[in-house]
């Protein structure tokens, strides 16, 4: 369960938005932290901490397959995307890196400052600010896993550890 404070995005949030590509000579994760979002708003890494969520509307994620997008998120301390669709590319980076993002067709309902609870295992939001119950696609089992190992490089450790 994530409780988490919305900061609010429209749509085509592509990645230099996220993370603008004059800044993708690292891959120093407190770096990409430093400019999450920067293009989008200049101001969002001073505003948002740590356990806020981002939400968006239709293809979050577009543009570069590079993964430094979805790090930049989750290293500035974000804990949930959701949107109404993810660019295919960034929706598959962002559950290998281990981000949690649930796509939901209703995000016009979700206002920037919004407080919800999030249950990654079903989809269910639950906004305390507007009191109104959302479902969002829930996250199919194996990328759960994804997420609660921290991401494909330490799932396949797990996995190797038990001799799967």
């Amino acid at each position: 369960m994530i409780v988490a404070k919305v900061w609010k995005f429209e749509d085509n949030i592509d990645t230099d938005l996220i993370i603008p590509a004059r800044y993708l000579n690292t891959s120093d994760e407190a770096e990409l932290a430093k400019h999450c979002m920067e293009d989008a708003d200049p101001d969002f890494v001073k505003k948002a901490q740590k356990g806020d969520c981002i939400v968006a509307g239709f293809n979050f994620g577009s543009g570069s397959s590079r993964e430094h997008a979805p790090i930049a998120i989750k290293a500035a301390g974000i804990s949930c995307v959701i949107a109404k669709s993810f660019a295919r590319i960034f929706y598959r980076n962002a559950f290998n890196i281990g981000l949690t993002i649930l796509e939901l067709p209703e995000t016009d309902k979700i206002s920037e400052g919004d407080i919800l609870e999030i249950d990654t295992n079903t989809g269910k939001i639950f906004n305390k600010t507007k009191n109104e119950t959302y479902q969002a696609t829930a996250i199919p089992e194996f990328m759960q896993e994804l997420i609660e190992s921290g991401g494909l490089f330490n799932y396949a450790k797990k996995m190797i550890q038990k001799g799967a």
